[in-house]
């Protein structure tokens, strides 16, 4: 029987807790660190006034089969999202295609995507460590085999933690390399993911109360979601037509990469400002929203992945996982932790 090892991760999205999950059920410890005030990563749920916004990934598919498992160890959590779906040609809202989507079923957690995370990482709730960023991963003071995680934030502002017998980074790829290259023998795994890219988005967040009111329920269009071919928003969906939500009527609004790369250092009020327009230029909606919010997400879509599920060096005890190995899909994320931990297992 393999040795029970002390595992320490960095990042709670889904790849980090998909891997922590299985190296738990494989009789391993982890211990793990979030930077972030819940877990999730992009499967991330924004709270209002009125309501949730999903405003990182909006939907997931499902196409292998250990996902599709993974899922059912969280009934009823997921539910297929039935969206009217199109495909939007310009900025007067010309629809190209109806049901464009509909090849393939849209699932979604609810109440937001994030529940599937928190499901998932619920029997490891005391070993995750919330609202801690990791600024340094060194050799052990102690044990020179072992390494030891320098964090700040969480109930200490400045801490060490060590005795870890290898450790995961399931972070975007600009934050694992800044880790991996100062770290022993680091430095390959590092000039390995030189070649990742990872595109930028800008997400808008609006609401409307006064839709929900007699003889009016909605505001705008008859679909619920759109691919957009305008220059600035590639992705628009009604929040309030995904199961599990609350009826007020609200929209996220993804921009697209070109136009967040362009608008990367803008402020917040800025972007806002110019999504707004957009969308009222495509949905017809020129209502004043009661709630108005923006979120930059620096590391959105991977634009080319590293090619590989995972990074593994055993003799080193070092992994690195993510969707950017492999894709841009939720799936992925889910994918490369799972076989980072399979790695890891039959060490």
């Amino acid at each position: 029987m393999t040795k029970s090892k002390h595992i320490a991760i960095v990042g709670a999205g889904i790849a980090g807790i998909s891997c922590a999950r299985t190296l738990v059920q494989a009789g391993h410890r982890v211990t793990v660190f979030e930077k972030s005030r819940g877990v999730g990563g992009r499967m991330s749920t924004r709270n209002s006034p009125f309501g949730t916004f999903d405003h990182g990934a909006q939907y997931f598919t499902v196409r292998d089969p250990r996902f599709a498992q993974a899922i059912e160890t969280a009934p009823g959590v997921c539910r297929p999202w039935s969206a009217t779906t199109v495909r939007v040609l310009d900025a007067r809202g010309m629809v190209a295609a109806a049901a464009l989507e509909h090849r393939e079923s849209h699932w979604v957690a609810k109440p937001g995507m994030n529940a599937l995370a928190k499901a998932w990482a619920a029997p490891i709730a005391e070993h995750i460590h919330l609202d801690t960023r990791v600024d340094r991963v060194e050799r052990d003071t102690l044990n020179k085999h072992q390494w030891q995680l320098r964090t700040e934030g969480g109930s200490a502002s400045v801490a060490v933690h060590g005795a870890f017998d290898a450790v995961v980074l399931a972070i975007p790829h600009p934050q694992a390399q800044a880790l991996l290259q100062a770290m022993p023998h680091g430095g390959t795994f590092a000039k390995a993911i030189n070649k990742v890219t990872v595109l930028p988005c800008w997400t808008l967040m609006l609401a409307f109360p006064q839709a929900v009111q007699p003889g009016l329920t909605t505001l705008g269009p008859h679909w619920n979601a759109a691919r957009s071919t305008h220059h600035r928003i590639a992705w628009l969906a009604r929040e309030s037509s995904k199961p599990g939500r609350s009826t007020v009527e609200r929209w996220t609004v993804q921009a697209s990469a070109d136009w967040s790369a362009e608008h990367i250092q803008d402020s917040p009020e800025r972007v806002q400002a110019k999504l707004l327009r957009a969308f009222a230029e495509i949905t017809g909606i020129r209502a004043e929203p009661a709630h108005v919010d923006a979120h930059r997400w620096l590391y959105a879509k991977t634009d080319k992945a590293l090619g590989r599920s995972h990074l593994w060096k055993a003799e080193h005890g070092v992994g690195v996982c993510g969707d950017w190995c492999i894709g841009h899909r939720v799936e992925d994320a889910f994918l490369s932790g799972l076989e980072l931990a399979l790695a890891i297992v039959k060490r």
